[in-house]
């Protein structure tokens, strides 16, 4: 019995997108990247945190006396005000909350996560899935990854782990044997605009898909495609040259922007830097996934 925990934001299930079949997805909390179009940005902390969602609140005030700190107050015009500076995720206020405030994040053990995992297995067997570790990014909590993947092989499951391969070699390695796929993020080619994107320099992932290339591993490409930042037809061609190169590349899988990162991002009491883009046209996400298939014999498609 694994007694190591790790914060989860999120386990879906019957998930169709994020590897083959049905599968359940873990979503683990905690992530070196910042990258602009985050559309999970409750994943970024290791920590616990309050969200409060406005369109649910019904001004109960039960949140202004719950709160052990007294730090929900409300405006001179009825707003709901939260000191979250000194908010430490404690949960009493969402406890109370009829459905407006929740705390991103929760502890669990390896066990008690592939126990909520196996409750679905007829789906996998039937549908050739299993369980996919996403967040965030998992390769934070190595050694919880390391074991959560381990168990899950132990207990007859496909897996598949979701990362954007900023991590330590080592790490990355240590996962071979408990993987079947590996979806790698590709945010961008360039490495000057990979740091002003995401806040990091893609040199060391790039080295590290290349090493597990080089290991045999299977390998899915995951390309958010963002309109006016990585949408130019030479970072697009330079997905498709990478897939051509890496002989273990499954397919890639292109994922056009979304924004539904905004009202999450509200939710947490921040700013969403793209709040003002849109979802892309069909016939421009056409155009992209035409742009890649232009230089690359591996299949490409929408995520």
């Amino acid at each position: 019995m694994s007694t190591q925990k790790e914060l989860v934001f999120d386990i879906q299930k019957f998930s169709i997108n994020d590897g083959p079949g049905i599968r359940t997805n873990v979503f683990l909390k905690g992530c070196m990247l910042r990258c602009l179009w985050c559309h999970n940005p409750e994943s970024n902390e290791p920590f616990p945190q309050l969200m409060f969602h406005s369109n649910k609140c019904i001004g109960c005030g039960t949140c202004l006396t719950s709160c052990p700190n007294g730090l929900h107050t409300m405006g001179a015009e009825g707003e709901h005000l939260i000191d979250r500076e000194h908010c430490v995720g404690c949960g009493t206020c969402a406890g109370q909350c009829i459905g407006a405030l929740e705390i991103a994040g929760k502890e669990m053990t390896v066990d008690e996560i592939l126990k909520e995992v196996m409750k679905d297995k007829v789906f996998y067997d039937n549908s050739g899935g299993g369980m996919t570790v996403s967040g965030g990014e998992p390769l934070m909590h190595p050694s919880f990854t390391l074991a959560l993947l381990k168990g899950a092989k132990e207990l007859g499951l496909h897996t598949c782990i979701e990362t954007c391969g900023y991590a330590s070699w080592e790490h990355i390695h240590a996962l071979i044997p408990y993987v079947d796929i590996f979806l790698w993020d590709v945010k961008e080619t360039d490495s000057a605009l990979h740091k002003q994107y995401t806040g990091v320099e893609n040199g060391l992932i790039l080295d590290n898909l290349r090493k597990l290339n080089r290991e045999g591993a299977s390998i899915v490409l995951r390309c958010p495609i963002i309109p006016g930042y990585n949408d130019r037809t030479e970072h697009l061609k330079a997905i498709g040259a990478l897939a051509e190169e890496l002989e273990h590349v499954l397919k890639v899988d292109v994922e056009p922007y979304h924004p539904l990162g905004k009202s999450k991002s509200e939710g947490l009491g921040k700013a969403y830097p793209l709040a003002d883009l849109t979802f892309p046209e069909d016939t421009t996400v056409s155009g992209w996934i035409d742009c890649i298939a232009s230089v690359t014999s591996k299949p490409v498609g929408k995520a």
